[in-house]
């Protein structure tokens, strides 16, 4: 799937429609892309752990919303390279491009609060490496 939103590219393989918690993962992802906290916020639990490797954890919904009020550069390009989901688990690599020029490739481990097909996401693991 290639789709142009808000002057943001996704490119994105169809998916086979079977795993609900795929659909939750791409379209999380593209509101990071796009800095909609309101709907990354809807998607989280309370008690959420978002665990940037090296660089810091934020603990709380309240938290999150605080450095999601910070992003302000919206991405140009979202490439979603795999979204994999079992049960309570999933995760999602891919490359976000900036207007700027700079590009970063991520891969997140998320863990929802149950199987659920509307869980909310309770911890957040992520690996980013500049690329460009």
């Amino acid at each position: 799937m290639s789709d142009q939103m808000d002057e943001l590219k996704i490119i994105c393989q169809e998916d086979c429609g079977n795993a609900p918690k795929k659909l939750v993962l791409r379209d999380f992802n593209i509101a990071f892309a796009k800095c909609d906290a309101d709907f990354i916020l809807e998607s989280i639990s309370e008690e959420v752990i978002w665990d940037m490797v090296g660089d810091k954890c934020i603990f709380g919904k309240d938290n999150m919303s605080k450095e999601l009020n910070k992003l302000t550069n919206k991405a140009v390009e979202l490439h979603l390279n795999n979204i994999i989901t079992h049960g309570k688990t999933g995760a999602v690599n891919g490359t976000l491009k900036f207007g700027n020029g700079k590009s970063y490739s991520f891969c997140d481990v998320y863990l929802f609060s149950s199987a659920a097909k509307n869980a909310k996401i309770k911890e957040i693991t992520s690996y980013v490496i500049k690329v460009s």
